[in-house]
């Protein structure tokens, strides 16, 4: 895969949106370990979904990118804030599995998006 402007673009723009995310999350999170914030699964991942959605739909041909990014961005600001641990191995494997869902969410919204603007041309 060649790195063309847009993939650029759509990994800075990921990174730089995750990053903050996470460590907002991290920051309010004791322990600093976004998995273990007590609203992760009611409040922080749905967010981090919608975060993933809007993402593909502005990159819509690298959308499962900004999904896969997203959620592995939890990793190295676990371990900024937190510190490195033998658990980290654990916490990527889950943010792996974590970002199943938002490649499958932002690949709809970046297919969705191309679908529209190919049928208003």
């Amino acid at each position: 895969m060649r790195m063309t402007g847009n993939l650029l673009a759509a990994s800075a723009v990921t990174l730089k949106v995750g990053v903050v995310f996470w460590v907002l999350v991290a920051w309010r999170t004791p322990g600093g370990e976004p998995w273990d914030a007590p609203a992760f699964w009611t409040v922080v991942y749905p967010i981090a979904l919608v975060i993933a959605t809007v993402l593909g739909a502005c990159f819509p041909r690298h959308a499962w990118l900004c999904g896969l990014l997203l959620m592995l961005l939890q990793v190295p600001v676990v371990a900024v804030m937190s510190g490195v641990d033998p658990l980290l191995l654990a916490g990527l494997v889950y943010a792996l599995v974590l970002a199943v869902p938002a490649m499958a969410i932002a690949a709809a919204a970046g297919a969705l998006r191309r679908r529209l603007r190919s049928a208003s041309v």
